[in-house]
């Protein structure tokens, strides 16, 4: 059946909107691009079309009081009336009531997780944690899979099990044999990408956005309301420039910065020097905590522990299944989430006692999990290497990861073989969006933010408060957990139920004490892990 939300005024309406709605900031309305008058026509048509909710397709994972269904989009803007390509989506509709208080319906509220890459089908299932109850009252929680990822018209670039092949190595300082071997993998994963997906091209942020647009329609909202987290935060910009008089609400949660001179080399740079200071942070907290875990009693005692662990696994793999790859691929959760802190200090802790059982459940790959794991990063990379141009001559990688991994060996070669195969993309690069809006073009919109977040750094979060008059910044002071909103800091979660149920922000900016540091023996809170 169609969906059951609210309409609000016409099909012709909202094609008027779509096509009159030019990027803030600009001086008037200039003629709308084929893009534009593309999303109007998808628009009007989902907007008609409505949504069949049903069962949620067994492949989804998803439990049964969830509804699914469906949303086409072209696959190519310019031509609306051409191939589309369905995104799958998930619903819980509004539950009405929190604390026993009737609260009033709002309509749906749009969840992306981030990435590139990830998907949002669970995201109604939030509304079953307390942090988010009040929020599950008022809204529809509406989770999707963006073009590209799950069953959203999938993208592969690689066979998966050869993509989560096991052990792998990583070193913090690469010898020139390993570089031509980890550029030889970049080159011929680029070169899959282009081989296995004859539309590689338009999996883009910029159609992304448009989507996004689609999907309102079709949910049966004149004007969204929208969270997005990490990547999540970027493609909502996209969205409030391209479509400013779209947008109800929107909530910015650990945001990538938008400027465009960062889409995304020099993000991805920042981003592992940032999380250098994160793993500091980590080690610092085992070392606190050194009569529970015994790797040190300073951060650097426990440094040695680690790498000395590294060296061992290089070696002899743990199980034959994790090696330093595997080993860095899990410890750079640590710098996501502190709450993985205490698990991934045991398992350290274990292994140099002899006991390599945690280490191994924590690190090896999980094979069920290889398609998936290969798709995400499949969209990832697309979405990136078509987004912005990219230096294509080895040497200028060389030059920066080398500079940097001096200061920040941790996560830094390692990003940089992730996006390599961006300097070997055949498919046309685009030039990012001057992401903006200027007074008055956009509703008051909120920014969340973790001081010390390392995904995404905070100076990406004051960049999108410069650029998007009438936004709120919120930061959680001294903390560096990604993704904030409807986590353990109740200050953050004030502050965003106060703005998605009365629209209130405050006046300018606003900061929040840190939560509380994870307990060394404290469990482990379930986690999409979004990237930027």
């Amino acid at each position: 059946m169609r969906a059951a939300a609210a309409r609000y005024g016409t099909a012709g309406s909202l094609v008027l909107t779509a096509l009159v709605a030019a990027p803030a900031g600009s001086a008037g309305a200039a003629p709308p691009s084929p893009e534009t008058r593309g999303t109007a026509v998808a628009a009007q048509r989902a907007e008609a079309a409505g949504i069949r909710w049903g069962a949620c397709a067994k492949a989804e994972d998803l439990p049964s009081f969830l509804r699914c269904g469906t949303v086409s989009v072209p696959l190519d803007y310019t031509r609306p009336y051409g191939p589309q390509i369905r995104l799958t989506v998930s619903r819980a509709k509004a539950t009405g009531t929190s604390a026993k208080r009737p609260l009033a319906r709002q309509g749906a509220l749009v969840f992306n997780p981030g990435g590139p890459g990830a998907s949002g089908m669970y995201f109604p299932l939030m509304g079953l944690m307390p942090e988010w109850k009040r929020l599950a009252a008022a809204y529809d929680f509406v989770g999707y899979a963006p073009r590209g990822v799950g069953r959203s018209a999938p993208l592969s670039c690689q066979d998966p099990k050869e993509f989560t092949k096991a052990p792998t190595q990583s070193q913090s300082y690469p010898d020139p044999s390993y570089k031509r071997a980890r550029i030889a993998q970049a080159k011929a994963y680029a070169r899959g990408c282009a081989a296995r997906n004859p539309g590689l091209r338009h999996y883009t942020t910029l159609n992304n956005a448009r989507d996004l647009d689609v999907l309102r329609a079709a949910l049966g909202q004149r004007k969204l309301t929208f969270m997005g987290a990490s990547y999540g935060t970027y493609f909502g910009a996209v969205y409030a420039t391209l479509f400013p008089a779209h947008v109800r609400r929107m909530v910015f949660d650990s945001a990538v910065n938008p400027a465009p001179s960062q889409i995304w080399y020099r993000n991805n740079l920042d981003q592992s020097a940032a999380f250098e200071r994160r793993w500091a942070d980590f080690r610092a907290w085992v070392a606190k905590h050194d009569k529970t875990y015994h790797l040190g009693k300073t951060p650097d005692e426990v440094l040695r522990n680690y790498e000395k662990v590294r060296a061992e696994l290089a070696h002899k793999p743990a199980g034959g299944k994790v090696g330093p790859g595997q080993l860095q691929a899990a410890y750079l959760t640590a710098g996501y989430y502190d709450d993985y802190w205490p698990s991934r200090a045991k398992a350290l802790s274990a292994y140099l006692k002899g006991d390599a059982r945690p280490l191994i459940q924590q690190a090896a790959p999980e094979p069920r999990a290889a398609v998936e794991e290969e798709n995400g990063n499949a969209v990832y990379t697309a979405v990136e290497c078509n987004d912005a141009p990219w230096p294509t001559d080895f040497a200028t990688w060389d030059r920066d990861n080398t500079a940097l991994a001096r200061v920040a060996p941790f996560e830094t070669w390692d990003n940089a073989w992730m996006n390599l195969p961006c300097a070997y993309w055949s498919a046309p690069r685009q030039r990012p969006v001057d992401v903006g809006a200027a007074k008055g073009t956009l509703v008051p919109t909120l920014i969340l933010a973790a001081e010390r977040d390392a995904a995404t750094p905070y100076g990406g979060a004051l960049e999108l408060n410069r650029r998007l008059s009438g936004s709120v910044l919120v930061t959680e002071r001294d903390a560096g957990t990604h993704g904030i909103g409807g986590g353990p800091n109740r200050c953050v979660n004030g502050y965003l139920e106060a703005y998605l149920l009365e629209g209130r922000l405050p006046v300018r900016r606003a900061a929040c004490a840190p939560h509380k540091e994870p307990e060394p023996t404290s469990g482990v809170r379930a986690r999409v892990l979004p990237r930027p």
